[in-house]
């Protein structure tokens, strides 16, 4: 038997209407906020991911040369193929442009509770302003998405790349290690980040001052510790939200985000029932465009782990009852199944949800079959019943039946 590859999962008829619903909640949201949708394509070519990560990431890559020799990656993210997108087609657009967007991306990583080799993004990039204003509203939208989806134990980080990335420089680190640095403090690897520092020069006093920047944590009087204009910028972006009906956020500085490109503000949110994979969300300002031969343009964005906020939730007990249908249509004999197709073609075209019988089940096999599928209604189509121009309506759930005119039978369900 042919097993489904390592690290990615088949998705049955409940738990994809599970998935399409919540997936709903979230385009919703998002065009309450006047964002709109666009899709890229599942691959690009490998260097759009190289320049926005660096060239470690091709171990991550499922990379192939296709037939024209192309070196051709699947998506690990959809940020990168998303600015690509509006290089290409989007920049002399008024802005700002504000998208979002849900798809499949593939990493070869270790599977593991939540963190798959195919899993789903939902994100929403604003394209073309920098601002506090520009951030508030990304995360505004990402914790209404949170908390439209049910979610209630969960928790928003905020902080500014920005301090670390001064402080660093004053400590000595050259500008082009400085990621390296920050992908250790990102993971709170501060084991490794020691030597690495040392290994530049720095002294112990100026590493110990950073490790204990990057646990500065609380409300937003911990911005007292911030010096200059990034702590006057989060203590703005801070009041915005809080008018915006976001509170209780906490200031984090050791929220890195491990990448490059974020040049201020960057924001996470996590899930505590989810344990040590807890991130759901995260999230920042950036600027990527002129990597992939456009100009530079400031823009905010985050992406929200589908499949472990879905996990959060189940850990929580949010559950979710299948829409069933809204008739099921039951010829009782093989000679008056003509009519029960008619009748069944005749609510779908009104737009009833009407599936029908087409295993010649016996009665109460049918009806069964019915209550299993989630059926509202069942339709008994019978000879004696259409002699007198009739069929039989059986309530499904408390088992009352009548007789109504087969001509009647698509306006019982309207």
């Amino acid at each position: 038997m042919i097993q489904r590859p390592r690290g990615t999962r088949d998705f049955l008829p409940d738990e994809m209407e599970r998935r399409r619903h919540f997936e709903g909640i979230l385009r919703s949201t998002a065009r309450t906020f006047g964002f709109r949708e666009v899709a890229t394509p599942m691959f690009e070519e490998s260097e759009l991911f190289v320049l926005r990560s660096g060239p470690n990431v091709l171990k991550e890559l499922y990379n192939f040369r296709d037939k024209g020799d192309r070196e051709i990656a699947l998506r690990p993210e959809m940020t990168a193929p998303v600015v690509r997108m509006f290089v290409n087609g989007m920049s002399n657009d008024p802005k700002p442009i504000k998208v979002f967007y849900f798809g499949q991306c593939f990493r070869y990583e270790r599977p593991q509770s939540g963190r798959y080799r195919e899993f789903f993004q939902f994100g929403a990039e604003i394209i073309g302003n920098a601002g506090a204003a520009t951030d508030a509203e990304a995360i505004a939208l990402a914790a209404s998405m949170i908390k439209a989806l049910g979610l209630k134990d969960y928790r928003i980080r905020i902080g500014h790349i920005g301090v670390l990335r001064q402080r660093l420089a004053d400590a000595g680190v050259p500008a082009d290690r400085t990621a390296e640095v920050l992908q250790k403090l990102d993971k709170k690897l501060y084991d490794e980040a020691r030597p690495l520092m040392e290994g530049m020069g720095v002294a112990q006093v100026d590493i110990d001052d950073v490790f204990a920047l990057t646990e500065t944590v609380g409300d937003v009087s911990v911005l007292e510790r911030v010096p200059g204009s990034a702590g006057d910028y989060l203590r703005e972006l801070i009041s915005l939200l809080d008018v915006m009906g976001v509170r209780d956020v906490e200031v984090d500085l050791g929220v890195v985000r491990g990448l490059d490109y974020y040049t201020g503000m960057v924001f996470e949110a996590e899930a505590p029932a989810l344990g040590a994979e807890k991130q759901i969300c995260g999230g920042g300002s950036y600027t990527l465009s002129e990597l992939f031969g456009g100009e530079k343009v400031f823009s905010t964005g985050f992406a929200i782990g589908f499949d472990r906020i879905l996990l959060a939730m189940e850990k929580e007990g949010i559950g979710y009852g299948n829409e069933g249908i809204d008739a099921y249509v039951i010829p009782v004999t093989d000679d008056v199944r003509p009519q029960a197709s008619g009748i069944a073609a005749s609510l779908r075209a009104a737009g009833v949800s009407t599936d029908m019988d087409i295993m010649g089940r016996k009665m109460q096999k049918a009806l069964k079959y019915a209550s299993g599928a989630g059926a509202r209604t069942a339709v008994i189509v019978g000879a004696k019943e259409l002699e007198k121009g009739c069929v039989v309506l059986r309530d499904m759930s408390t088992g009352e039946q009548r007789e109504v005119p087969v001509s009647d039978v698509v306006s019982a369900f309207i």
